[in-house]
């Protein structure tokens, strides 16, 4: 018995499934089933009840479940507390909204580089809806969303929040009142089904009625690019002037309301514990604070 099959038990019986635990830990089904199998030999047990449907655990395997978990927790302090993290091979897949990867990303890989010096960052970019499902599956480990993850097994550390201010082409001529520039000119925004868009589009239409057009788009270059082109206005965040997105094609002018900032949070699921994760998160919020 080894720490590797029973990280692989634990896997199996999360997600119901050799093919769901092959695609979390990275090896093939048949090196799975053969951990599993090579686990019940030593054990003299039947760990999971096989059929066409799935694999469910045995009584046998839900007593082993608390002690496969200590172990993988006793695993962690001995990584913490004995093996050398700047020479540990790790591995560790993280999701980002957009809105990081245009500000503090950077920061963030070289701030776990310095900590990790082999660790290998898988990064994925997406909407925080899809980064939040994700999590949940076991697919991300770390995920830096807006957030907080309203579930009980996600830690949830809050990040700086991002103020936002409204944009418009350089050029353009805002000499409309407020309702007439939002009748005349679209509004570009964060992508359907987020936060900020319903809260915009909600807030708009209580204010300057129906009839305002919207280009939602979930890339913040692409928004600041048709800003620029003089397509549309958006209130983007104000971090974005100081990154390599700032243009002197943009610029920003004051309305009698804008949008909550954007909050956002570095959320893991905390069991089993990490502190490779545990301390990403709060390398995440150092980063944020510093930038």
């Amino acid at each position: 018995m080894n720490f590797e099959q029973l990280r692989t038990f634990l896997v199996v019986a999360r997600h119901g499934g050799i093919r769901r635990a092959s695609e979390q830990i990275h090896i093939s089904q048949p090196a799975v089933t053969a951990r599993i199998r090579n686990l019940e030999k030593t054990l003299n047990v039947t760990l999971f009840d096989r059929s066409s449907s799935g694999m469910m655990i045995t009584k046998r395997g839900e007593a082993l479940l608390k002690y496969a978990e200590q172990y993988l927790q006793l695993g962690e302090l001995i990584q913490r507390d004995v093996v050398d993290t700047g020479s540990a091979d790790l591995r560790m897949r993280v999701g980002v909204s957009e809105t990081i990867v245009q500000s503090w990303l950077p920061e963030f890989v070289s701030n776990m580089r310095c900590v990790y010096e082999n660790l290998e960052i898988e990064i994925s970019v997406d909407i925080s809806i899809n980064l939040r499902k994700a999590l949940l599956a076991r697919s991300l480990d770390l995920a830096i969303l807006m957030g907080p993850v309203s579930e009980y097994s996600v830690n949830n550390v809050r990040l700086p929040e991002f103020p936002l201010c409204w944009y418009c082409a350089s050029n353009a001529d805002l000499s409309e009142t407020p309702q007439e520039l939002f009748r005349n000119t679209p509004v570009v925004t964060f992508a359907r089904n987020t936060r900020p868009y319903r809260e915009l589009k909600n807030e708009l239409f209580n204010r300057y009625g129906p009839g305002i057009s919207f280009f939602p788009s979930s890339s913040l270059s692409a928004s600041l690019r048709l800003v620029a082109a003089g397509l549309g206005i958006a209130a983007l965040p104000v971090d974005l002037e100081n990154s390599h997105l700032g243009t002197e094609s943009v610029r920003k002018f004051s309305l009698d309301w804008t949008p909550s900032p954007l909050s956002f949070t570095a959320s893991y699921v905390g069991d089993p514990h990490s502190f490779l994760l545990e301390n990403a998160a709060k390398i995440a919020l150092e980063t944020a604070r510093q930038h």
